[in-house]
């Protein structure tokens, strides 16, 4: 149980956060609109998972990326962005194909992606990965990994590895059905996953792509009922609604600038996380990821440059 005014006890280890899943390149356009014939587009590091773990080590604990580009100038691009950011690279495996690409047009709402699946998929559950995985408080991955094989694989063993051993489990349910195979069902997939989580933090749009339309009370009673033992419902420009199953909270945005929403759901993570492995409490912990999350939506980008953590205390009066 996730209680609101308590902190969370972590093991002592010297891994903070583990990340899983994606890491590609965002083409982003100078312009907004839903057109993809939107004139300029602009190369960015992306792919949520790897965005967390660079936000978090600018917030200030230890994070580390695991996933697979290509031994491209793509690939290239992305790790040199990790090694510039004095990341751990050692998780980021070099496998011949493509590295995967999303281009996106430049939103203040939700934006609208094209998917290049390649590289990504073919990250592999290696004994290196594993042990980072034991050595670790946090294990995040989103719904990108679970969508194709073998990277699917991998990420279920790292489930299972990380409920044996006293790993938080924490899960991005963010399911688009233009990543899966139109073969496989992969709301009921991603459904099926949902009980072996601990937190997670749904969109209104995941919701409704998992459940179909409702009131974001029932979408949160909806992922409870399977299990998940603290979720989070973003709601945009109405904040946040949470509930640990026993009390339900509503939290207000602080954003007041909105330049482009590419990442804010990544900056909630980073910002949530931090503050976890800080020892703040979890009504705190919210408060944090909420201004994280402010603080990006003033940038285009998935991933920009934050300052520590304790920097948004005062910024944001938390």
């Amino acid at each position: 149980m996730f209680e609101f005014e308590h902190t969370v006890e972590f093991k002592e280890t010297d891994l903070d956060l583990l990340t899983v899943g994606e890491l590609l390149v965002d083409m982003i356009s100078d312009d907004y609109g839903d057109s993809i014939e939107n004139g300029t587009y602009r190369r960015y590091f992306g792919g949520s998972p790897a965005n967390i773990a660079m936000n978090t080590k600018r917030l200030g604990i230890r994070a580390l990326a695991a996933s697979a580009v290509g031994t491209d100038g793509l690939g290239q691009f992305l790790v040199e962005q990790l090694s510039r950011a004095d990341m751990d690279t050692s998780c980021i495996q070099l496998v011949d194909e493509a590295t995967s690409l999303v281009v996106v047009t430049k939103s203040r709402s939700t934006p609208i992606p094209v998917f290049y699946r390649g590289a990504d998929c073919r990250l592999t559950y290696t004994e290196e990965l594993r042990a980072a995985l034991l050595r670790t408080k946090i294990v995040h991955f989103s719904s990108w990994p679970l969508s194709r094989q073998p990277v699917r694989s991998a990420v279920e063993q790292m489930i299972r590895d990380a409920r044996q051993h006293g790993v938080l489990v924490c899960f991005d349910p963010n399911y688009h059905p233009a990543l899966w195979d139109t073969r496989e069902d992969g709301v009921k997939y991603i459904q099926s996953i949902l009980p072996l989580v601990d937190i997670a933090k749904p969109s209104e749009d995941d919701a409704e792509r998992l459940f179909g339309k409702d009131t974001p009370e029932n979408q949160l009673q909806k992922f409870l009922d399977l299990g998940v033992k603290l979720v989070i419902l973003t709601l945009g420009k109405d904040g946040a609604l949470v509930s640990n199953g026993r009390e339900t909270v509503k939290l207000d945005t602080l954003a007041a600038q909105v330049t482009d929403t590419t990442g804010a759901g990544d900056a909630f993570w980073s910002g949530f996380y931090t503050a976890l492995v800080k020892g703040y409490t979890v009504r705190t912990a919210l408060q944090f990821g909420l201004a994280v999350s402010a603080y990006k939506l003033q940038y285009t980008g998935a991933v920009v440059e934050l300052p520590a953590l304790e920097i948004f205390k005062a910024k944001y009066q938390i």
